[in-house]
């Protein structure tokens, strides 16, 4: 086992490849993709020596398994899980070295919902417009990962942070807090829904996924009732289609819509969203 490659021994409920992902495509209809928490992607790369942008492998709730095929370091970060190699507990949000042919595991999310797995290297898959990201909407990238997949790992550019301590990392949200700037058609809802935007009352449902953060709670009544000519969308894009129910457009989201965009999420509150489980309270918070 000499060859720099990493095999996935169990993918999990969805993990995928991500980088920073493919901006200024839009015009293209091609989303921009990658990691939805990218601070925490940052972070783990960091961790191995990488570059900020090298591609990292972004789980969903109940982790996965590799095994590597030559001694590679690895970190674990983004939502706290337990990390194992060879059925032994290791550290979490930390570089571990991993020897070639040993199994580790990084195991359900504690809390939170995206895990994000480091390899020093990164994983050299082919990149699609620049980026390595899997887009689940296009399908651009590689594949979502299955059980057997085989990734090839580039060379290691730099070294592992050598930590006195621990790494801060931000909490998953126990309330998702998104502040957002109304418009560009807010005066498709009466003042009353506008009020009911920023008064709570949401929770994250459970049909979210990396398209959109889909929320459950009150109606929003429309002061328009016709149809909207399709437009286009971007990152952060709070759209209401016709449960009514505001839907957060994340990374993979589609560059146009025909349903009215009430605000729009300042972007520095997105990262949030990958780490906010199903049931979280959602809110809006209008700002100038």
């Amino acid at each position: 086992m000499t060859d720099r490659a990493i095999a996935v021994v169990r993918a999990g409920a969805l993990s995928t490849v991500q980088d920073l992902g493919r901006p200024g495509h839009a015009h293209l209809g091609v989303p921009r993709s990658g990691a939805l928490d990218a601070p925490a992607a940052r972070t783990v790369n960091r961790l191995v020596g990488n570059a900020e942008g090298a591609a990292v492998l972004e789980t969903t709730l109940n982790g996965c398994a590799l095994r590597p095929r030559c001694a590679v370091t690895v970190a674990v970060g983004g939502a706290p899980c337990p990390v194992t190699v060879d059925g032994r507990p290791v550290a979490w949000g930390a570089p571990v070295r991993v020897a070639a042919g040993s199994l580790i595991e990084a195991g359900w999310a504690a809390r939170g919902v995206r895990s994000y797995v480091a390899v020093a290297g990164g994983f050299a898959v082919e990149p699609v417009l620049g980026s390595r990201s899997t887009d689940l909407l296009s399908g651009l990238g590689p594949a979502p990962l299955a059980d057997g997949a085989v990734l090839p790992l580039g060379r290691p550019t730099g070294q592992p942070a050598r930590l006195d301590g621990g790494v801060p990392w931000p909490a998953p949200p126990a309330e998702l807090i998104l502040r957002v700037r109304l418009g560009p058609r807010a005066d498709w809802f009466t003042d009353g829904a506008l009020r009911t935007l920023a008064s709570g009352g949401y929770r994250v449902s459970a049909s979210s996924n990396r398209i959109g953060l889909r929320t459950e709670g009150p109606a929003l009544e429309r002061a328009r009732t016709g149809e909207l000519p399709s437009e286009g969308m971007v990152l952060g894009a709070v759209q209401v289609p016709p449960d009514s129910c505001p839907v957060v457009f994340l990374a993979d989201h589609p560059t146009t819509g025909g349903y009215p965009v009430v605000a729009v999420v300042d972007p520095r509150d997105l990262p949030a969203t990958a780490q906010a489980a199903p049931g979280t309270p959602v809110r809006f918070v209008p700002v100038r």
